[in-house]
């Protein structure tokens, strides 16, 4: 459901977007979660929708000149480790391509991306360490309950908001 509140954000964040880029990885095992989403937000506000594949770097420099080719006005960077570990070349490739685009952590925004909404890493490692404790104190991994990490946040890069020219209507709130 985070991939459908992105695009919903990206919309308000550029309403005048006529098409909105999305940035997958194949190999990613969520990738049909993800799809189906991504096409029921589509759907939903009636938002063309354009699917960009990429599993390699030189795969995300093709997907930007297809961004640019096919005149998408805005880009939703899917949840994906590789992107995570790509994201100086993803918020580089954006800014040069004056393309605004929401990512998931808000590590992006800080490196000058224009927005995120996700989980925050840190909540992430700490029940991670919740986890490694329970296992250290005897704990069978397997018999351990599953959680999933309910709070997300917002990050908006102002100044890359500023840059990309977006009039935002109360970025306080």
């Amino acid at each position: 459901m985070a991939e459908a509140k992105r695009i919903g954000l990206l919309r308000e964040l550029v309403p005048q977007a006529a098409t909105i880029g999305v940035l997958l990885n194949p190999s990613n095992q969520q990738l049909p979660e993800q799809m189906k989403d991504f096409e029921q937000a589509s759907q939903a506000m009636k938002l063309p929708v354009r699917v960009l594949r990429a599993t390699t770097e030189g795969e995300i420099n093709s997907a930007f000149d297809t961004i640019v080719q096919q005149r998408i006005s805005a880009l939703l960077v899917g949840s994906d480790p590789f992107f995570t570990d790509r994201g100086k070349q993803i918020v580089e490739l954006a800014e040069r391509h004056a393309m605004p685009a929401i990512y998931q952590f808000r590590e992006f925004p800080q490196a000058g991306g224009l927005a995120s909404y996700g989980i925050r890493l840190t909540d992430a490692y700490h029940q991670c360490g919740v986890y490694v404790g329970r296992i250290l104190k005897g704990a069978v991994p397997g018999e351990l309950p599953f959680v999933r990490i309910d709070r997300f946040e917002l990050a908006i890069n102002l100044r890359t908001a500023k840059t990309l020219g977006l009039v935002l209507s109360n970025p306080t709130k």
